[in-house]
């Protein structure tokens, strides 16, 4: 299939009412607590959607500087992942959730090593991972709440491209090992990733360029 980078969605897919929904927000919050926790002064976000998480960076006091590959969005620079029009480590760290997945994965590569050229230090990624969850819940009185979380990927599904989506973690091909090899070969220390139970469809990870 020859790729094209372009919108694949219309604007109206990213209604506050629709596209904000819970689980969302539990994405967010990760994506959020993330960057904080870099401490950094400027980064770069790459797929602001509707720009929920831009604008709680901004709140906490963070330059953000948006790319989107459509201009609809009224993002800072209209640009494609693979192609930042950026100088060589102009950023303290950049954020890509939820992206690169709408890349065919030959093109991960290329993307991320553009990630890796234009932060100075780091990045925090998030892909989707598909997979079944069993999940267990104890909450008793003045004690913290106890969760027992497991996740069985789709090892045995061949992903199809949906409009949107061309691969995904945890499905035939892309399992987290395999996933994991693509960046440290591109050039990066993964220092943290988790799959949280409360946001069980997402893969976080915050890597250090090497």
């Amino acid at each position: 299939m020859e790729y094209h980078a372009q919108p694949q969605v219309p604007l109206s897919h990213y209604d506050i009412r629709r596209y904000n929904k819970k689980e969302a927000w539990l994405n967010y919050w990760y994506q959020i607590d993330a960057i904080l926790r870099l401490e950094k002064q400027r980064i770069l976000e790459i797929g602001p959607g509707n720009k929920t998480v831009t604008d709680m960076l901004c709140k906490a006091g963070i330059e953000v500087v948006t790319v989107d590959i459509d201009s609809g969005l009224k993002p800072d620079v209209v640009a494609s992942a693979t192609s930042l029009p950026f100088e060589d480590n102009s950023f303290d760290a950049v954020l890509c959730s939820e992206v690169l997945e709408h890349l065919p994965f030959e093109k991960f590569g290329i993307a991320l090593k553009e990630l890796r050229r234009v932060t100075k230090r780091f990045v925090v990624l998030g892909l989707p991972n598909a997979g079944g969850v069993f999940r267990f819940d104890i909450k008793i009185p003045i004690l913290p709440r106890l969760t027992a979380f497991c996740k069985l990927p789709f090892f045995w599904k061949t992903h199809v491209f949906n409009g949107e989506h061309y691969w995904e973690t945890g499905k035939r091909g892309y399992s987290l090992a395999q996933v994991r090899k693509s960046i440290e070969s591109s050039g990066f220390k993964i220092l943290k990733d988790r799959i949280n139970a409360d946001d069980p469809a997402h893969w976080l990870m915050t890597m250090e360029k090497i």
